[in-house]
């Protein structure tokens, strides 16, 4: 059975350039985010990398940017570094509806079989959330709390 693309949206009252930065510069994502940081120039075909910023860093997502299209779109292959064939893609859609901002993650693509589509489906709907919160307050939210963040249930 093939794993369905996994689909979030969240309305921000922000602007596109501040959700982009929130996404793509370490010293935001690190805030919402579970003290990881988003890491790449962000320029199509370059490698990213999603890092656990704490002692030891841990590297726990890599991919590579397959389109860049700031700040209302970003495409990227996501797959954990100890299974790098194990590839999906994840796809930002950022649109200013007036005050607001429409954000939608699609997570896709997933191999047969893969288990990571349950991982994020149980860590997209905490990272969002924390990230709207930041957002709009500059506090994101404990995203570790009951047991884990975005990579796995695990944390």
């Amino acid at each position: 059975m093939k794993n369905s693309d996994l689909v979030y949206v969240t309305f921000i009252r922000t602007t596109p350039e501040k959700v982009w930065a929130a996404i793509t510069q370490p010293e935001f994502a690190g805030k919402y985010w579970g003290n990881s940081a988003n890491i790449s120039d962000w320029k199509k075909g370059s490698p990213w990398r999603h890092v656990h910023t704490g002692t030891p860093e841990t590297v726990r997502v890599v991919g590579e940017v397959v389109e860049s299209t700031p700040p209302t779109r970003l495409v990227l292959t996501w797959a954990d570094p100890a299974a790098p064939v194990d590839v999906s893609r994840v796809t930002y859609e950022i649109e200013a509806i007036e005050d607001l901002v429409k954000l939608t993650v699609t997570h896709g693509e997933f191999q047969e079989g893969s288990p990571m589509a349950g991982k994020v489906s149980w860590g997209w709907p905490r990272v969002l959330s924390s990230l709207k919160s930041f957002l709009e307050t500059g506090k994101g939210l404990n995203i570790q709390a009951g047991g884990g963040g975005c990579g796995s249930k695990q944390g």
